[in-house]
C-alpha cells in the first residue's frame, strides 16, 4: 500500500484567485518522486481554514502533509499557530534543519520562518514557506529522512 500525502498551499490570495499556486506544484512533485501517493495542492486562505485543512487531513489518515506559506512574519501569517492545535507532538529540530539549510544556500531570512514539524495521529505534518526556493529547500531537507520518519510515527523499528 503506497503512503498518501497532502500539500496545503495557505495562500489568501491563490485561494481567491489572485495568483496562481507556485509552490505547492514543486512540493507535490518532490513527494510523489518519493513514492507518495499525493494529489493537487489544496489551496487554503491564511486563518483557521488551515487548521481545519490540517485536521481533516490526520483524520483521512495521510501519511504526510506539508504544508507551504503563512509562516513569516506578516500579521496575517498564522500558520504555525493552527499547527501547534492540532500537533500531539513537535520535531522541533526538523524545522530548524529546514531554516538552517536555507541559511546555509545562502537565504539569511530563512531564519524568519517559523514553521513547524511534528506529528499528530500517525501524521507527519511539516510547515514550509511559501516560497518556490523554500519549498525546494524543505523538501531537499526532507527528502532523506521523510520514509524513514513515517516509518517511525507508524511504529516502526529504527533503522540500524
Amino acid at each position: 500500500m503506497t503512503d498518501s500525502a497532502l500539500v496545503i498551499t495557505v495562500s489568501t490570495r491563490a485561494a481567491a484567485g489572485v495568483y496562481a499556486d507556485r509552490s505547492g506544484p514543486i512540493i507535490v512533485e518532490e513527494l510523489a518522486r518519493l513514492g507518495f501517493e499525493v494529489g493537487e495542492p489544496l489551496v487554503v486562505p491564511d486563518g483557521d481554514a488551515v487548521g481545519d485543512a490540517l485536521r481533516t487531513a490526520v483524520a483521512t489518515g495521510h501519511a504526510v502533509v506539508v504544508t507551504t506559506g503563512g509562516t513569516g512574519l506578516n500579521p496575517h501569517d498564522h500558520t504555525p499557530e493552527q499547527t501547534r492545535r492540532v500537533l500531539e507532538r513537535e520535531i522541533p529540530p526538523l524545522a530548524a534543519a529546514v531554516a538552517r539549510y536555507g541559511v546555509d544556500h545562502g537565504v539569511p531570512t530563512a531564519v524568519l520562518s517559523r514553521g513547524l514539524a511534528g506529528v499528530a495521529g500517525t501524521t507527519l505534518i511539516i510547515n514550509l514557506p511559501g516560497s518556490t526556493g523554500g519549498a525546494r529547500d524543505g523538501m531537499a531537507v526532507l527528502a532523506p529522512v521523510l520514509r524513514h520518519a513515517v516509518s517511525q510515527v507508524r511504529g516502526g523499528d529504527h533503522q540500524p
